[in-house]
């Protein structure tokens, strides 16, 4: 095969970045803004020279965003590079994880690419979590690991229940409060995470820019601690470990923050529209936060019913399905799926 072949094969395997039945991964719908794009083209120009050794500038922006001391920030390769670092930085083989089932799928992986047991805690049948079961659990593990909202149910706690939970918590282990969902939720059901890691400094709240900022392809990702942890985190930081892209990208998409608003505005709201159709099918789903929907599982597995119709979902073993919200023409084929069930 020559080059320019496998060039071409390389391009046509590109994903569509407007496609209305990718509904499985939880990605942002729309391609990256114009602005946002424009950066990206300019960063490309010095794709011959090194990005910075250690991500200090990107530090140093998220910081100032969040509301946060610079030396308390860790930057990764999607929030998935953020939960490894961590894990690296305070686990042994054998120690323990907490997490709960269903769950992110990325959490099984990484305890195992640690060498760690996981411990599972199960959901309740709504999709919530039974925290003081987490808790108990917590008091033997080295690290537990909290999605708000959740994935793949898309509920959340009150921040009352966190804060219980995080009392219950032993000091020593770690807890990963995942956000990655976080700009989905109105600023009431908000937990003020900079606060919330001034009183327990073994949490690490973990974001992404691949969600709701639609960045999946660049694998930024960040973690935000008390100071004394995060400088244990910041030696497992990878040297030259983030490309220049991924700060320019994270600067162009600060800069056009109203824009972004209004996008997660648009997906939030066809997210409601899709569960009120849902619901007066009498189809249940849980009262999700995020860009998704899950069904829990009932007499029939949902994957299939989506079978065979071009949808991709995610299914999971007990039936269940998480449907990612996409665009009306995105929710016009997931209800006709299961109106013709």
């Amino acid at each position: 095969m020559s080059m320019h072949y496998a060039l071409t094969d390389a391009v046509d395997a590109l994903p569509d970045a407007v496609n209305p039945f990718a509904l499985s991964l939880n990605e942002n719908p729309f391609p990256p803004l114009p602005s946002v794009r424009s950066a990206l083209v300019a960063s490309i120009d010095a794709a011959n020279r090194y990005p910075e050794f250690l991500p200090e500038r990107m530090r140093s922006l998220i910081a100032g965003r969040v509301g946060v001391r610079d030396d308390q920030v860790v930057i990764g390769a999607g929030a998935t590079g953020v939960v490894m670092q961590v894990l690296h930085a305070v686990t042994s083989p054998g120690d323990t994880m907490v997490m709960t089932s269903p769950t992110f799928d990325g959490y099984p992986i990484f305890a195992q690419m640690a060498r760690l047991n996981s411990v599972t805690v199960a959901l309740d049948r709504h999709g919530h979590h039974d925290l003081d079961a987490m808790a108990e659990a917590a008091a033997r593990a080295r690290v537990v690991a909290l999605c708000r909202p959740h994935n793949p149910t898309g509920t959340i706690e009150s921040a009352a229940d966190v804060e219980r939970f995080l009392r219950r918590v032993p000091s020593d282990t770690v807890v990963l409060l995942d956000e990655a969902y976080v700009e989905f939720l109105s600023p009431e059901q908000r937990i003020d995470a900079p606060a919330l890691v001034a009183r327990y400094p073994n949490v690490v709240v973990l974001r992404t820019f691949s969600k709701a900022y639609g960045l999946a392809a660049l694998r930024i990702g960040y973690g935000f601690c008390a100071p004394d942890l995060a400088r244990r985190l910041w030696t497992m930081q990878l040297p030259f470990g983030m490309g220049t892209t991924g700060l320019v990208a994270v600067a162009a998409s600060y800069d056009a923050e109203a824009e972004l608003q209004q996008r997660i505005r648009v997906i939030s709201a066809e997210g409601r529209y899709l569960r009120a159709r849902l619901a007066a099918m009498g189809v249940y789903s849980t009262d999700s936060h995020a860009n998704f929907v899950y069904l829990p599982a009932c007499a029939r597995p949902w994957q299939d019913v989506f079978l065979g119709r071009g949808l991709r979902v995610r299914g999971y073993a007990d039936g269940g399905v998480r449907i990612s919200v996409g665009n009306r023409q995105s929710s016009r084929a997931v209800l006709s799926a299961l109106a013709s069930a």
